[in-house]
């Protein structure tokens, strides 16, 4: 968490998990919910999309690449570049709004580890000067979205994702790398398929809530 000048703070959540695991409508519940006014009055909300998604819906896919490892490569370049463009407007808009800013990333820069190996992972931070333990600080927290395709199989599809390509066995795969790759974060949540959709949903929003209300004291601690 980046505390700006005036108490105002910068706050990253990743909303993540594997295919079909609502991050879609998640999104919209936690902007709807950071809509009311008990948080719009002190925070502006910034939401950076999937960047595989922009890149496949653009044309730019594994299947078209060279190498899977060179478009896991663009992937990778670009979401870091992405990370900068939005690190530097929430400064902007923090001073002209005075308000704090709370980022919501659909899918965090490590959920690309689990699309390539570890090794692999490894050999493109090092091209771009990075290293895991940076790139997982990045983050204050992390909500996991299990994937449909544990326990709640029915549900699993692609109607409200066009570019999502994996079947019920591979949805469970990646949603075990994404698992492995997230599990050095400090805080981490993770939403299972226990209940309905809409019990997954209020879960995630109580988190929510709960984690900004933590904030608040360590935060006003940290600027006295």
């Amino acid at each position: 968490m980046d505390i700006l000048d005036g108490g105002r703070k910068v706050i990253r959540i990743v909303i993540t998990g594997g295919p079909c695991g609502g991050k879609t409508t998640s999104m919209k519940c936690l902007l709807e919910e950071l809509g009311k006014e008990e948080f719009s009055k002190d925070y502006a909300v910034l939401v950076m999309a999937e960047t595989a998604t922009e890149l496949i819906g653009g044309g730019i896919a594994p299947w078209n690449c060279l190498t899977p490892d060179s478009y896991q490569y663009l992937q990778m370049k670009l979401q870091y570049c992405k990370e900068l463009v939005y690190a530097g407007a929430a400064e902007e808009i923090a001073k002209t709004q005075d308000k704090s800013i709370i980022i919501l990333y659909d899918r965090g820069f490590m959920d690309n580890k689990a699309y390539s190996s570890d090794q692999e992972f490894i050999d493109i931070l090092a091209r771009l000067g990075l290293t895991e333990v940076e790139c997982l600080s990045w983050y204050d927290a992390v909500f996991h979205l299990t994937t449909a395709a544990k326990g709640a199989e029915a549900f699993y599809g692609s109607d409200n994702n066009n570019t999502r390509t994996e079947t019920l066995e591979e949805a469970i795969v990646v949603d075990d790398h994404s698992l492995h790759a997230w599990e050095d974060h400090p805080n981490r949540v993770i939403f299972d398929n226990s209940g309905d959709f809409q019990d997954k949903m209020d879960r995630l929003l109580k988190e929510l809530r709960h984690f900004l209300r933590e904030e608040v004291p360590e935060l006003m601690a940290h600027i006295d």
